[in-house]
């Protein structure tokens, strides 16, 4: 297991303050990881452009530093006008209104196509803890008495990494960040986090939303990990 203590996990808030960090488009802006992705974003000074399914729902978000649009990350055309002119994206959408890997298939392929057409070169996409491996090919998931629901939804992302793997070309830098199963909303920011390369971190096995978008937006500001699954905990 690669664990590392990284020297980025107490953030560098100067990093963006002069504005002229990353510009980055987020998919699925108004979710609990979106959100805290706009904000951890904002603070370091960056411009960000919230994409969201109904901007009427997401008000809240637009402010200094963020455009609020309409726009579907499964839609290669809509992913291309969004992300033009950005430095970076970060999807963080799911769909449970379809088949996960329906759904993270889809969003894979118009990412993959629509962020080439845009020129945008680096992407962070959110995975999901149980496709991780506890030892050497045993993954949460695989465990005998696992829910079958809940392995045809981690199977969404297993499809998702393995369709980014096949398809996504030099030109498209790209990584899928992973928490824990305790995702946890109540968290306070510690201003700290753990990673490991496709494997569960050992320890609490824990993280809150603020100190998962630090960690999405250290990899954004300062990339150090690509195309593999980077788990990110206490």
């Amino acid at each position: 297991m690669d664990i590392e203590n990284g020297k980025n996990s107490k953030s560098d808030k100067n990093s963006g303050d002069s504005g002229h960090g990353p510009r980055l488009v987020i998919f699925g802006a108004g979710g609990r990881v979106g959100r805290a992705a706009v904000a951890e974003a904002v603070s370091r000074g960056h411009r960000v452009t919230a994409v969201v399914r109904d901007p009427a729902a997401h008000r809240d978000l637009e402010g200094a530093g963020v455009s609020l649009v309409r726009g579907d990350a499964t839609d290669a055309v809509s992913v291309a006008a969004l992300a033009a002119g950005h430095d970076a994206a970060l999807h963080t959408a799911a769909r449970l209104d379809l088949p996960s890997e329906e759904y993270f298939t889809a969003a894979a392929k118009a990412l993959v196509a629509g962020l080439g057409e845009a020129g945008v070169r680096r992407l962070l996409t959110l995975g999901i803890a149980t496709t991780l491996e506890t030892a050497p090919g045993v993954r949460l998931m695989d465990a005998p008495e696992f829910p079958a629901e809940w392995r045809a939804f981690a199977q969404g992302h297993v499809a998702e990494f393995e369709l980014l793997t096949a398809e996504a070309g030099p030109e498209l830098d790209w990584l899928m960040v992973v928490p824990p199963l305790d995702l946890n909303a109540e968290a306070e920011r510690t201003g700290g986090y753990r990673t490991a390369v496709g494997s569960v971190v050992e320890g609490p096995g824990r993280i809150g939303h603020a100190d998962l978008a630090l960690a999405l937006l250290d990899e954004i500001e300062r990339p150090r990990h690509s195309r593999v699954q980077l788990a990110v905990s206490h």
